[in-house]
């Protein structure tokens, strides 16, 4: 039998002697047991090159329990034993998709030989799938996920990627908004020069106008030379603005007229600048609640919502997850110099049942955990995964409890406090994990350059390194 397929095996009841045997016929194969509808579904959401094998040794519903696979995976094998089902109630499962409908009088030799023919068509559609991929163009290598939320992402980045039109990509902090802004830059005419990237939430707010537009000698005190901005350098390329709703609201007036005319002037000089620059734009922040309070100009936002983008959280796709998780471990023992590991059965349902608040990013540097804490194994199990209780997460963000925050009745220094309260909240979880900047940034779900920026920014302000 092919060994790149699998077999699910749905029993709510314990299997009968004949019922092991068939079992024990499959030594090749990785069988995952699912003794209840949730469990048949997570896994067949997750692993497509599977052939479901349902024995319905009590008497349940055969009917329902396909449409629920259908409705996850349209086309996965399924084999269905049920010694309940007549002839005009085996119809309705058939018109369903592919499947196979055994009585109970079925011996183990006929049913262990459908399952072979499923299990090589599996195998086949996999190799076929692994063949378009590897057919896949430069700029796709990095979009790891076949749902179709990704495949329309796909789609959209193909569409305008030659174009000059300006993108604003949105969606919750580690969705992979940069790794698409990538992609539209290498897909694009542009894509023989680098793409110029810039996190604005992590450059300080007097720092970002000078990094943007460049200076001259003598702009302003310690400007000895002159420097090339961002926009510059982005010259017939691409200019990624990174969490671009955290820019102060008059450096968004200064940006518009670049945005809308492609010509700036640096800090200190009255020459105009031209340039051609393609701008993609991205932010975790709901950009229309923001201009409502206040805090985004509206006509940059529309400026900048030419073609808008939607990244979706990974809970949203969950059936992006294993090939995900496969493609981690394959790159951080790549990385670390490792032999290759592999991710068990066990494994699977509990990285599929978690919300992931910190998206593709958190479920990264759970892989690199996992990794490294398993030592020599071969094998990463559900014990290799350790994530935060449900408890500490709420509506998938993890906050801390409302009652901290109270205002005292003589008010407070609001700067103050807060610089206090990110210089303790940083302390902690850069003890927590040793130093661990990636792995710190992860647990407050932040970038790993915005951990360090603000880092960095509360040891000038204090004059003393940060304590962990």
């Amino acid at each position: 039998m092919p060994t790149s397929a699998k077999v699910i095996w749905l029993s709510s009841a314990k299997p009968d002697s004949a019922e092991s045997d068939l079992l024990a016929s499959l030594p090749q194969q990785e069988v995952s047991l699912a003794q209840s509808s949730e469990d048949l579904a997570k896994l067949c959401r997750s692993l497509k090159d599977a052939v479901v094998f349902a024995n319905f040794s009590e008497r349940e519903t055969a009917l329902e329990c396909v449409e629920l696979l259908r409705r996850e995976n349209e086309s996965i094998p399924i084999l269905v034993r049920d010694r309940y089902s007549t002839v005009a109630e085996a119809l309705p499962i058939a018109q369903l998709g592919p499947t196979r409908i055994f009585d109970g009088h079925a011996d183990c030799g006929t049913i262990l030989a459908e399952l072979q023919i499923a299990l090589e068509d599996a195998a086949s559609l996999h190799r076929k799938r692994l063949q378009v991929q590897d057919n896949k163009p430069a700029w796709q290598t990095n979009i790891i996920g076949e749902s179709d939320a990704m495949l329309q992402i796909c789609e959209v980045v193909r569409l305008v990627a030659s174009r000059r039109s300006t993108v604003l990509i949105s969606g919750e902090t580690g969705t992979g908004k940069e790794v698409i802004a990538r992609a539209l830059h290498q897909a694009s005419p542009r894509g023989a020069l680098p793409m110029v990237a810039v996190n604005c939430s992590a450059i300080p707010a007097n720092l970002l106008e000078a990094e943007l537009f460049g200076y001259v000698r003598g702009a302003f005190t310690g400007a000895q030379q002159m420097r090339t901005g961002r926009f510059e350098q982005a010259h017939k390329s691409t200019l990624f603005l990174d969490e671009i709703g955290d820019m102060p609201l008059d450096l968004q007036v200064k940006l518009l007229r670049v945005v809308q005319e492609r010509e700036f002037q640096r800090l200190g000089s009255s020459e105009t600048i031209k340039v051609d620059v393609r701008i993609v734009a991205a932010s975790n922040l709901n950009l229309l609640e923001r201009v409502q309070q206040g805090l985004f100009r509206e006509d940059l936002y529309y400026r900048l919502n030419v073609v808008p983008l939607r990244m979706p959280a990974l809970r949203e796709r969950p059936e992006d997850i294993l090939a995900l998780a496969q493609h981690f471990v394959a790159k951080i023992c790549r990385d670390e110099g490792m032999s290759q590991k592999i991710l068990s059965a066990t494994a699977l349902p509990k990285l599929t049942a978690y919300s992931w608040p910190g998206n593709v990013r958190q479920l990264e540097n759970a892989i690199e955990m996992a990794v490294v804490m398993s030592g020599g194994r071969a094998t990463l199990t559900a014990a290799d995964f350790r994530f935060p209780n449900a408890a500490d997460t709420q509506n998938g963000s993890r906050v801390p409890p409302a009652e901290n925050l109270a205002l005292p009745d003589h008010g407070l220094d609001f700067e103050k406090t807060v610089s206090q309260f990110e210089r303790n909240i940083l302390s902690q979880a850069l003890r927590r994990t040793g130093g661990n900047k990636k792995l710190a940034a992860d647990m407050l779900c932040l970038k790993r350059t915005t951990l360090s920026a603000k880092v960095r920014i509360l040891e000038t302000m204090a004059g003393c390194a940060l304590a962990y």
